[in-house]
């Protein structure tokens, strides 16, 4: 896998949404219902994969308030990890196990401007090897860190619920017949996946489900 396309610009979501809609009627169906898709762009480095460890299995509200804790302390940088001792960060909210998981990202020696230049595979590869870091934060983190437009993260609930509607099938895909379906997708498989995103909003909300 190469770097291919950057998204970084609205247009550029436009364009892949274009794109994918020619080839696809449903997702034209789709985008009729959902309109402009979001850009959802956020900054790279450590902080965004710490964020990305204090929103494992917490809810919005409880990562936002760890995490408003975290930077009220000082604590959202490697070094001040490292410093911080383990009562200061529970008093953060911070699990024993994230807490372990935080440090060893502080540790990884990750180089994270290297990183905007490496091949896709290569990034996903780069991170998955620190303890904490799975494959869907690695492919969040290219596709909205990095811009990686033909990213995807078939292990991502939202995404196989949204195209178990929007395709009509059975059941909810599995992570690998997701990752299958999502194929012809490419080059724009980073907007594929905010078509479904925005789309599942839709769905749910239509359906009278909150």
């Amino acid at each position: 896998m190469t770097i291919g396309r950057i998204i970084q610009t609205h247009d550029c979501v436009a364009e892949g949404a274009a794109y994918l809609a020619a080839r696809e009627p449903r997702f034209a169906r789709a985008l009729q219902e959902t309109g402009p898709l979001p850009l959802r762009l956020r900054k790279d480095g450590f902080a965004a994969l710490l964020d990305a460890i204090v929103s494992q299995q917490v809810s919005v509200a409880a990562a936002d308030a760890i995490w408003n804790r975290l930077r009220a302390a000082g604590h959202v940088g490697p070094r001040k990890i490292l410093r911080a001792s383990e009562d200061d960060l529970r008093a953060c909210g911070l699990s024993r196990q994230k807490i372990r998981y935080a440090r060893e990202l502080a540790r990884s020696g990750i180089r994270y401007a290297d990183l905007r230049t490496r091949p896709t595979d290569e990034v996903i590869e780069t991170l998955i090897a620190v303890p904490g870091i799975g494959c869907w934060t690695a492919e969040i983190y290219a596709m909205f860190s990095l811009g990686r437009a033909d990213v995807f993260a078939p292990g991502d609930l939202a995404l196989q619920e949204a195209a178990r509607i929007l395709f009509d099938l059975d059941a909810r895909p599995s992570e690998r017949a997701l990752r299958t379906l999502a194929e012809p997708w490419s080059p724009w498989r980073g907007v594929a996946a905010r078509l479904l995103w925005t789309y599942y909003r839709v769905a749910k909300e239509r359906e009278g489900v909150r």
